[in-house]
This record gives C-alpha cells, sequence and structure tokens, in this order.
C-alpha cells in the first residue's frame, strides 16, 4: 500500500480505518503529542460503543494476584532473571497450600482472577497441572484461572507427547478459563533466535491461541520491546498479532511493555526511554483497529508514566497486581494498590471502574 501524505494519513487515522505497515511506519515518525493526540482519538473512537455508550470515560483495572508456581525453566531466555535451574538452591514448586493461601488472601481483598505461569519445568507430570485447575476451581470458583503462556502450552505438548489441542481441552476441562499473551515478546524470529534461542518460534505461538481461541478461551497479546529489535519489528509484530485477531477473533486487550536489563544476561547500551514507550503504545493502539483494549503499562513505566499513557491509547490501567516476580527480578519493584489505581485513574479525568478478564464492569 503507497504511503500517505501527513494530512491524509491523519483522516485515515481519525476516521477509524485500518493502516498498512507502511504508514504505521509513517505514523511513527510523527511528533510524540500528534501521534498521541491520535491515539487518543483511536481509543475514544473504539471506547465509544462500549459500557451503554460510555467507554470512552471509563478506565477499567482488574484486581489479580500473579502466581509463579515454578521458577524452574529450561530455556534459558537471555531477557529474563527470574529462572532456575534445579541445581540452584533458590528453585521451588509451590505447593496445593501455598497457593491456597495466596488464593486466601486474593479473595479477602476481592480478587477475581489469577494469572498464574511458571518456567518451562523439565519434570513436573502431566496430573499435576490437571489436579491444580481442577483444585482451584472447586475451591475458589469465583476466581478465573488465567493462566499458560503459549510457549508453556507448547512445553507441555512436547514433554507429554501430546498434541497442542489435546493439551489446552483438558486444561479447559479442568478449570482453565483464559490464557495470558507471555512469550510472545517480538514475534520475528530473527529477533527471537538472539534473545531466547531455545523458546518456541513465532508460528507455534500463534499456533497456540488460534487453538485456544478455537476451543473458546479468550487471551491477551503482548509485546516487549526495547532491546535487540528495530521499530520495522515491532510493526511485523503488531502486524502478526493483527493478522491473528482477524483470523480467530480471541484477544481481548494489547499490553506492551519495555524490557528491564537489570540482572539479565541480554545487555542494551541505552534502556527504552519514556517518550519511545508512549509512541510504541500509542503507534500500537492505532495499529491494532480490531483490539478493543489496550493496557497502561505502569508495572515497568511507574504510576506517573502509566497515568500518562491513559492519554496514549490506553483505556485500562491493568492489575493491582498483589505479587509480582519476574520483572521485579530485573529490579523493577513498582506496587499500587486499587485506592491509588482509582486516585491515578480520576485524576486522569476518567471514571475508574472495576473489571473481570473479558472486561466486564463487575462491583
Amino acid at each position: 500500500m503507497v504511503s500517505l501524505n501527513r494530512d491524509a494519513l491523519t483522516e485515515k487515522v481519525l476516521a477509524g480505518e485500518r493502516i498498512s505497515s507502511d504508514q504505521a511506519l509513517q505514523l511513527y515518525r510523527f511528533p510524540l503529542e500528534e501521534l498521541g493526540a491520535l491515539a487518543n482519538a483511536r481509543r475514544d473512537l473504539t471506547k465509544a460503543k462500549n459500557y451503554n455508550g460510555r467507554g470512552a470515560e471509563i478506565v477499567t483495572y482488574i484486581v489479580d494476584r500473579n502466581i509463579n508456581y515454578t521458577n524452574v525453566c529450561n530455556v534459558y531466555c537471555k531477557f529474563c532473571a527470574f529462572y532456575r535451574t534445579e541445581r540452584d538452591e533458590d528453585h521451588y514448586v509451590l505447593s496445593f497450600e501455598q497457593i491456597d493461601q495466596k488464593l486466601d488472601e486474593l479473595s479477602a481483598a476481592g480478587g477475581v482472577q489469577i494469572l498464574m505461569q511458571g518456567g518451562h519445568h523439565p519434570k513436573l507430570p502431566f496430573h499435576w497441572y490437571v489436579d491444580l485447575l481442577h483444585h482451584i476451581r472447586e475451591k475458589y470458583p469465583h476466581i478465573n484461572i488465567h493462566g499458560f503462556s503459549p510457549p508453556e502450552f507448547q512445553h507441555f505438548a512436547e514433554t507429554f507427547r501430546m498434541p497442542l489441542r489435546e493439551v489446552i481441552a483438558q486444561f479447559k476441562n479442568a478449570g482453565l478459563g483464559s490464557i495470558p499473551g507471555g512469550g510472545g515478546e517480538i514475534l520475528v524470529d530473527r529477533i527471537r533466535k538472539r534473545i531466547s534461542p531455545l523458546k518456541i518460534n513465532s508460528n507455534q505461538w500463534l499456533e497456540v491461541m488460534q487453538v485456544a481461541h478455537e476451543l473458546g478461551l479468550k487471551s491477551s497479546a503482548t509485546m516487549m520491546f526495547g532491546h535487540v529489535e528495530t521499530i520495522e519489528d515491532r510493526i511485523e509484530h503488531l502486524d502478526r498479532i493483527r493478522d491473528q485477531q482477524d483470523r480467530s477473533g480471541g484477544f481481548t486487550a494489547f499490553i506492551c511493555w519495555t524490557f528491564q536489563p537489570q540482572h539479565t544476561v541480554l545487555k542494551i547500551k541505552h534502556p527504552t526511554s519514556v517518550a519511545e514507550y508512549l509512541r510504541t503504545q500509542a503507534l500500537s493502539r492505532i495499529f491494532l483497529d480490531n483490539i478493543d483494549n489496550v493496557q497502561s503499562s505502569w508495572v515497568t513505566q511507574g504510576a506517573g508514566i502509566g497515568q500518562i499513557a491513559l492519554k496514549y491509547g490506553a483505556n485500562d490501567f491493568g492489575s493491582v497486581m498483589m505479587e509480582e516476580n519476574v520483572v521485579s527480578s530485573a529490579g523493577t519493584t513498582f506496587r499500587l494498590n486499587a485506592a491509588e489505581i482509582e486516585s491515578l485513574i480520576r485524576d486522569a479525568g476518567y471514571e475508574p471502574r472495576r473489571r473481570n478478564n473479558w472486561y466486564e464492569l463487575v462491583t
């Protein structure tokens, strides 16, 4: 598709029309404030149809908790400071009792979901996962299990020598409610081979999402940027996410965040700037015309920038996140409670509302 002049491209964005990859690269070069204003207009246009026509006025968030059931992993991603091997003294697998304690605390705080992910443990048996899902579903029926990223599912299929569809179907039958978009990083295999050579490729990540969506499970989509990728790689990643959504329609939200380099093997010369984060999020909102919800990444950017991101295309403030272990292992430790999140949303000029995984408002 041919490039457009600046005014024509601006009009196309404001009209809510789909832009091409070449046009996304043009938009990326717009002044930051101008790009942010276009993303914000696109956000309002997308959300106006939701919540009885009040979607543009509302910013949502969820009360949930991250539970990393194990830190044992055998793919050794260069960007990860969380994983351990079974030889490390601080490796662990949580017991059901330890998980229950976390869920009791979440329930007491009015939580409605857990985000459950772990490393690629080479020895946990299939029944351990199924038993855990049954246990949580029976004891905590009010808690949605948002769990197991695409790399984990491909690991399960290989380790248990089962078809991918059967693994996901059995997990769903045992109580899995939705799937997080972790492990996406950048969906360009040239980049994946540099930062996580033992992890699944981009087609395998998308395959999990296709199968999950066919089975009726919703999921999120993600992007971790600011390491060895180019701007063109980011746009290719967004293009693959958009194409997948066209095919299967199961993505509820998109979340992007910046690589946190502390304590990791992967080193970069300059950490990604706040301006670059806002620019990339704004471009994502405009490009992903078939995904309604974009989350602000205050976990990596901090509360103030997370609030500013609401004017750069985001309509969701993510999670209270009572516990977070992966990003914090790399040295980033921002924390907010529900009252602080609601205050930040109000100060930005929006009405804060709690939601569930499917972006339905809850009291």
